[in-house]
């Protein structure tokens, strides 16, 4: 039996001066409404009309076999119940909105269980009736149309080569795993990533193709899953293992146990894909850099998560591939530190955060302060005070070496010529400036030194040059060149950290050097005042090196000088001065004033 929609009862209303109206107009509407009860029941759309309590008035046959009963059996029931409208609260105040007549339309998709026990994807449309207390609602069968997005889905988020998820897939899997983790019943609360690359992949797309490598790619994905399936499974399944694109992989581990676990998966994926591939008569070996994160999901975003794995695989090639390295938040921040140095230390130089102190160099005959050594400092308005070994390694490697080091040796040399000014009757003291070799290579080292003599008023056998033993060993061409160029006009060279470096004793006999400077550890090794000997033989290799440079027309100059004991050694040695904490840390100019032309006190 068929159910019927409700509809007007036909009425009598008589046209004037025709006796048969009223009938006429009867069995027209009779026909429209049978016509539109005849449409209601032929829809292929499942349909009921409900009234404004939701309960069900009638119901098309379509609706009665889609919910495998009979149209009339659906009198009187609710059509939320029958269609799923009630199991979520903002489905169920939508659909009351438009039962009440507060809204003109609702629709949403629910899925149901059709009789022969097959699920349905269907599309739920509720619509008010006009003029009337009731609403139409209708039920479309949507399951091939949602088959076919969903292949289609699967064919945007996954990648075609090794058939896993890919970077779109990870990252809203990501997402979503953040969102959960943290208030889930039963899990963790903490996530877990490891991120990697094939080491030295690009060489096998090179040399055998890019089919074999998408064949070592696609063997490499089946590797990984293997090794996430053996590890375990959350309440999402298994670990989700995606290709990021190229050849970078992640394993994400949602409801994580901890930092073990995470280092055991990624101890597993190293040794897997250590093992040989064989390739369709290719075997090939490789090896993989991961970097491995774990954490709580609580505060943590995808965004910030991928930096740190990033960063973290950056560690683990850089320190020599094939490896795993966890992420260290120390790690990252002296490297978020040396960034954020490195991007304002050009505009630094130009806004006179730097400031030079001086570290007497002392005669060890008469103990009078002979020269100065000038040590740049960085007052940095975030990180405070910062010692040249924060930045000056940086500036090399940008390039801003070159404006900071001409900065620094014409501040030096002025601070020079202003003491020879004040105290006109001592003996003028010399400064000694580091030179990086940078700054001979990237800027006409003799060119700025000639301006800076000449603009000061400093006689160049006032000013000192250090270059380190590694930079100046073995130097040719435009080095040398600069070199001979500055000695040839009365400025001394000197060789920092001597006897740490190549020390190539031929090749010193051709340099224009008037200075060695012997590096602190051997100074260290000296019999200490407490009768210690740390290391004895430091004495007999200071005292052949202080021999060999009288030899051959250099003075030397012992660092690190630190007690009154090292100092005597020192004396009896030979060496011409010292330098330490014995005498004085570095000072401000101000403080340098008070020692010139006295011996000053060990401190």
């Amino acid at each position: 039996m068929s159910g019927n929609p409700e509809g007007p009862s036909p009425t009598a209303v008589a046209a004037p001066g025709s006796a048969s109206a009223p009938l006429t107009e009867r069995h027209e509407r009779a026909a429209v409404y049978a016509d539109y009860r005849a449409a209601f029941n032929a829809a292929q759309i499942a349909m009921a009309l409900v009234d404004h309590e939701g309960r069900v008035v009638s119901a098309n046959d379509a609706l009665g076999t889609l919910l495998g009963t009979e149209p009339a059996a659906l009198h009187e029931q609710s059509a939320a119940e029958l269609v799923d409208l009630t199991g979520d609260p903002r489905t169920w105040h939508a659909y009351r909105e438009v039962l009440q007549g507060r809204s003109a339309r609702f629709r949403c998709t629910r899925r149901l269980k059709h009789p022969d026990g097959r699920s349905l994807w269907t599309e739920v449309t509720v619509t008010p009736v006009p003029d009337r207390p009731r609403a139409l609602v209708s039920v479309a069968d949507v399951s091939e149309r949602r088959e076919l997005q969903a292949r289609l889905r699967h064919l945007q988020m996954h990648d075609p080569v090794t058939r896993l998820p890919n970077r779109t897939l990870f990252f809203e899997r990501l997402s979503t795993a953040l969102e959960t983790s943290s208030y889930e019943p039963g899990g963790t609360g903490r996530i877990g990533l490891c991120y990697l690359d094939l080491d030295g992949f690009k060489a096998v797309n090179d040399t055998l193709g890019h089919r074999v490598g998408d064949r070592l790619l696609a063997a490499v994905a089946a590797r990984l899953t293997e090794c996430a399936d053996s590890d375990g499974y959350t309440r999402s399944g298994g670990h989700l293992v995606a290709r990021l694109g190229g050849d970078e992989f992640a394993i994400l581990v949602e409801d994580s146990m901890g930092r073990e676990q995470l280092a055991e998966l990624a101890r597993s994926v190293l040794v897997a894909l250590q093992q040989p591939f064989d390739l369709v008569g290719q075997r090939l070996s490789v090896s993989a850099s991961i970097g491995v994160v774990e954490r709580a999901a609580d505060g943590t975003t995808a965004t910030g998560l991928m930096q740190d794995a990033d960063t973290t695989l950056y560690w683990a090639k850089a320190d020599g591939k094939a490896r795993w390295t966890f992420f260290d938040p120390e790690r990252n921040a002296y490297r978020m530190t040396r960034q954020a140095l490195s991007s304002t230390l050009r505009p630094a130089v130009e806004r006179g955060e730097f400031a030079l102190e001086y570290q007497p160099l002392v005669g060890m005959v008469d103990g009078a302060v002979r020269g100065v050594e000038a040590l740049v400092r960085w007052n940095h308005p975030q990180f405070g005070t910062l010692a040249p070994n924060r930045f000056i390694g940086i500036a090399e490697e940008d390039g801003s070496i070159v404006q900071l080091g001409r900065w620094i040796l014409r501040s030096a040399c002025r601070q020079a010529r202003q003491w020879q000014i004040d105290h006109p009757n001592a003996t003028p003291l010399f400064v000694s400036v580091n030179v990086a070799v940078r700054q001979v290579w990237d800027s006409d080292l003799v060119a700025d030194v000639a301006e800076i003599l000449a603009e000061t008023g400093l006689a160049p056998h006032l000013l000192q040059l250090e270059l380190t033993e590694s930079a100046v060993m073995g130097s040719a061409g435009r080095p040398l060149q600069a070199l001979q160029a500055l000695s040839d006009m009365g400025v001394r060279i000197a060789i920092d950290d001597f006897g740490t470096g190549y020390s190539n004793l031929a090749y010193l006999s051709r340099l224009p050097v008037s200075v060695l400077k012997l590096d602190g550890s051997f100074v260290r090794g000296f019999r200490y005042d407490d009768g210690t000997h740390p290391n004895p033989a430091d004495e007999t290799i200071v005292e052949a090196m202080v021999e060999l440079a009288h030899r051959l027309g250099l003075t030397v100059t012992a660092e690190c000088v630190e007690t009154a004991g090292q100092a005597e050694r020192l004396r009896r040695i030979g060496c011409d001065t010292g330098q330490g904490w014995l005498y004085s840390r570095a000072v401000g100019p101000e403080r340098i004033d008070g020692m010139i032309g006295i011996s000053p006190q060990p401190v």
